[in-house]
């Protein structure tokens, strides 16, 4: 009698191998975990960016023997702030205001017009076709990665020889330019200026000039807006190029204004509460303009790099 064998026979099919699923509570303890993490980097991150500003608040308090006497990221017993925004305002008959003024000009009028500019030339790029514009393009994009500070001396010489070194004109006309404009805009205009729009208003007899202000401008409205605050922003906090280009203090923005304080405080201790207070001043237009365009910044950002 033969034995019968149980083996499995080569060749046949085997049922497939299932691997364990995660458990639902695994999946929450997951993700959990990344919740937790992504929130402890985010809460470092912003730690590092206000405490600089904190500081300054603190300090904007303080008399010059508090700054070094006392704690630095706390208040002192005896906190003078208005007086210490008095002093800024009153010193040397008013010099900060005028620092104040000169750069909300420098910001304000270079910022409008530089996005205007930017938004003339990206859209020009974007929707026309023209001998050399694949040049223009490039040296937009080069213009993107060459560091402010690397044109200020140049930009010195010429205006030198143009008589504009030393005027208000030295400053602003190259706060005008906006590599960065003119490629944001061109993307943008790109992906939400339709063609259709541009020809059936060429149907309907409006000029070149009509289609891109009555038309493109409102189609662009997010991206002037990030083009506005970026230029806004980077004018404000411009030093080299003021430094480079004035010497008259009267057209000095607040910048280099709170510069020239900060370099007197080995002769004049006092000048560091003048100092403290100053910048206290000089970041509330920056974080109220950032308040007020944040959301069309946003905006700006995400449907200007989407292309349909």
């Amino acid at each position: 009698m033969s034995a019968t064998t149980t083996a499995p026979q080569q060749g046949a099919p085997q049922a497939p191998r299932q691997d364990r699923a995660p458990s639902s509570s695994e999946g929450a303890r997951r993700r959990r975990g990344t919740t937790v993490l992504v929130t402890a980097v985010l809460a470092v991150v912003t730690a590092y960016f206000l405490l600089p500003v904190y500081w300054v608040v603190v300090a904007a308090t303080k008399s010059t023997q508090d700054l070094f006497g006392t704690n630095g990221f706390w208040f002192s017993s005896s906190p003078q702030l208005l007086s210490n925004l008095s002093a800024v305002f009153t010193y040397d008959g008013g010099i900060f205001v005028r620092w104040l003024l000169n750069s909300l000009l420098y910001a304000g009028l270079g910022a409008v017009l530089a996005t205007y500019f930017a938004a003339a030339a990206g859209y020009a790029l974007a929707k026309y076709e023209f001998r050399g514009r694949g040049l223009v393009q490039a040296l937009v994009l080069g213009g993107v990665l060459v560091p402010g500070t690397a044109t200020a001396l140049p930009l010195f010489l010429l205006f030198s020889q143009m008589g504009l070194a030393n005027t208000y004109w030295g400053v602003l006309v190259p706060s005008l330019v906006s590599p960065f404009g003119v490629f944001l805009c061109q993307v943008y205009a790109r992906a939400t200026v339709p063609d259709s729009m541009v020809e059936a208003a060429r149907l309907d007899g409006a000029g070149e000039l009509r289609i891109f202000h009555v038309f493109a401008l409102r189609a662009l409205a997010p991206a002037l807006v990030t083009v506005l605050l970026f230029q806004v922003v980077g004018i404000w906090n411009n030093y080299f190029l003021p430094l480079v280009m004035l010497a008259d203090q009267q057209l000095y923005p607040v910048t280099l204004g709170l510069t020239a304080w900060r370099s007197q405080v080995d002769r004049l201790p006092e000048f560091y509460q003048l100092t403290t207070a100053g910048v206290l001043v000089s970041v509330i237009p920056l974080a109220v303009a950032m308040l007020v365009l944040q959301r069309f910044w946003r905006g700006g950002l995400t449907e200007g790099a989407v292309k349909d």
